[in-house]
């Protein structure tokens, strides 16, 4: 696959357990976006089925835009008709990795192995909102506080940050040549 060279080119999925005090299970759906790995969802709840999926990532391009692609494994959630259709109807392209190949999904099973390690393993949840609450203080300080060495030890916000910045800068020199130079202004 293609290195992403942007923001909303292609993001990745995956979901992972833990339990409650109780030990009730429940999952997370991380969806990152592989250019700037930026965490834009992490979804705690019990069930999270195929439609539910579709209705993150709506939620997610309310903000964001729609991606270009998506890859994930080969989940049921993931190949449901729900996801299958939200996938057409948004013309969204869809990659399955192969069976038993996780690493063909890298950057979430790294993001994964983090939040395990640094999050889920660090604490005992007694209720499914405790958990919620935890993972998204958990996603906040990962997007926003800590420079990765990936990005040139940025944070993954600011990374998306002078990516956009950058786009706009490149459109605005663009349309300047297209327009005959530096004596045409933009309005």
């Amino acid at each position: 696959m293609v290195i992403p060279q942007g923001p909303n080119q292609r993001w990745s999925l995956d979901f992972m357990s833990d339990a409650l005090e109780d030990g009730r299970r429940f999952r997370v759906l991380n969806v990152i976006d592989d250019f700037s790995r930026e965490c834009l969802a992490a979804v705690a709840d019990t069930s999270i089925g195929g439609a539910r999926v579709a209705r993150e990532m709506d939620r997610i391009a309310q903000l964001r835009g729609y991606p270009c692609l998506v890859v994930s494994d080969n989940g049921t959630e993931l190949t449901s008709n729900a996801l299958l259709k939200w996938q057409e109807d948004r013309k969204v392209d869809w990659h399955y990795i192969a069976p038993g190949k996780p690493m063909q999904n890298g950057l979430v099973e790294s993001f994964n192995g983090r939040m395990r390690e640094e999050c889920l393993n660090e604490h005992l949840f007694p209720s499914l909102r405790h958990a919620c609450r935890m993972i998204a203080a958990w996603r906040a300080d990962y997007n926003h506080h800590r420079p990765h060495s990936s990005l040139d030890r940025i944070t993954p916000w600011e990374y998306h940050q002078r990516s956009r910045e950058d786009q706009t800068l490149n459109r605005a020199n663009l349309l300047t040549r297209t327009l005959g130079g530096a004596g045409h202004r933009l309005q």
